[in-house]
């Protein structure tokens, strides 16, 4: 018989938040073991549910949202988010501009399959959120990954960037507020990376998704609003800051000097009417929950949960021997470093399937995120102070006598 294989465009494709690891830990379930998920960011699981108003726009007009909308989506959510980008500083967004997404996944690989040609380049941050660089494989291209640095607060290495660029790189990736290290880029690096961009004229691929979860009382700045003389594609969307993973709601901004991506843009209006529409519930709750509120999330405050889930998480893991991590300033993620000689580990994802195994607590292997080494992971840290205890308490008393 005929066998049937997968396609070569998916060799080198990884996605290891629900990779090998997590299939293992859906196994033990399926037995009746309780697993500790701390693997994705999915904050509604752990119970930090969505604003009531936001519910209350879904279910309140879900008999406007039986038709298909436009392919780039209705019109007021559109114009809420143009309006919102001008809030952010981005200039010279209209509706026009934004296409709306079954979460910003489906966008970013639309933004590449639109962009690439085989060979074609971008530079994509290490670590990053493995999502980037699987759309740059499947749409044909190559994913050259640029150093952020841990020394640096997780900051991108500029230096690092310029020198990975060659003449087949088209655009470069900013993941800010950073998934998986919650870094969060100062201005001024911003506007460094920008100055590259603009003497190489790339195209800048923002992922803001978290621009909303920051913390400590600093302030994220979109990269668009620096750069209004070069092309900038934004992504951005509420999965995370209104925690309606489950609606698939985000964006896609283009903003800056369109003159020369105007075939570019053709693109990928017609791939976002191939796929017909966004879905509509989730685009009828955008407009109110971008109206400015003047006031910070409670969670991200001192005394809120984020805030302290943070903090115990990084206190927490610092004080294990042979672990070491940055504190985050944003989103909801940390990625501690781990002493791969002291544990003798070559296989960061052997080190988590053993925790796994040992402890029933599920987190993800650095290399997953297109670390180059075996010596870091991700935690989620979403779950109560007492949950992440537990989990903290296990994973000191597994290094304790854990060689690989």
């Amino acid at each position: 018989m005929l066998k049937l294989t997968k396609s070569s465009r998916l060799d080198n494709v990884h996605y290891e938040v629900r990779g090998a690891v997590t299939a293992e830990a859906e196994r033990l379930t399926r037995q009746g073991v309780s697993i500790l998920k701390l693997n994705i960011g999915n904050p509604a699981v752990f119970g930090l549910g969505a604003p009531a108003h936001i519910r209350a726009d879904m279910t309140e007009n879900l008999s406007d949202a039986e038709a298909y909308s436009d392919s780039k989506g209705l019109l007021r959510p559109r114009q809420a988010i143009a309006e919102y980008c001008a809030r952010k500083g981005i200039p010279g967004v209209t509706a026009d501009d934004v296409y709306t997404g079954n979460g910003v996944s489906e966008l970013i690989l639309m933004s590449m399959q639109a962009l690439l040609e085989r060979g074609d380049e971008i530079l994509v941050p290490a670590p990053d959120y493995p999502l980037w660089t699987a759309a740059v494989t499947l749409s044909g291209g190559t994913a050259v990954h640029y150093v952020c640095d841990e020394q640096s607060d997780w900051n991108p290495d500029v230096a690092d960037i310029k020198k990975k660029i060659t003449p087949r790189t088209k655009g470069i990736v900013l993941i800010n507020p950073n998934n998986p290290t919650g870094a969060l880029y100062p201005k001024q690096l911003l506007l460094e990376i920008v100055e590259v961009a603009r003497q190489h004229q790339l195209v800048i691929f923002a992922d803001e998704i978290y621009d909303r979860l920051v913390m400590d009382g600093l302030e994220h700045t979109s990269v668009a609003a620096l750069a209004p003389d070069l092309f900038c594609v934004t992504m951005n969307g509420l999965s995370k800051s209104h925690r309606i993973c489950g609606f698939r709601c985000g964006w896609m901004v283009l903003s800056g000097d369109k003159s020369r991506a105007q075939d570019y843009i053709d693109g990928l209006t017609l791939l976002s009417s191939m796929r017909l529409c966004a879905n509509v519930p989730s685009q009828l709750v955008i407009e109110n929950a971008l109206r400015p509120d003047g006031g910070k999330d409670p969670a991200l405050l001192p005394g809120g949960r984020l805030y302290e889930q943070r903090n115990f998480i990084h206190a927490a893991l610092n004080d294990i021997p042979g672990v070491s991590a940055v504190k985050p300033k944003a989103a909801m993620y940390i990625f501690p470093k781990i002493d791969a000689s002291r544990f003798n580990i070559s296989s960061d994802e052997k080190f988590v399937l053993d925790f796994l195994h040992a402890k029933h607590i599920l987190v993800v292997h650095g290399t997953g995120f297109n670390w180059p080494e075996p010596d870091h992971f991700r935690i989620v840290y979403l779950p109560e102070v007492s949950e992440l205890k537990r989990a903290t308490d296990a994973l000191a008393d597994f290094l304790s006598c854990y060689r690989q």
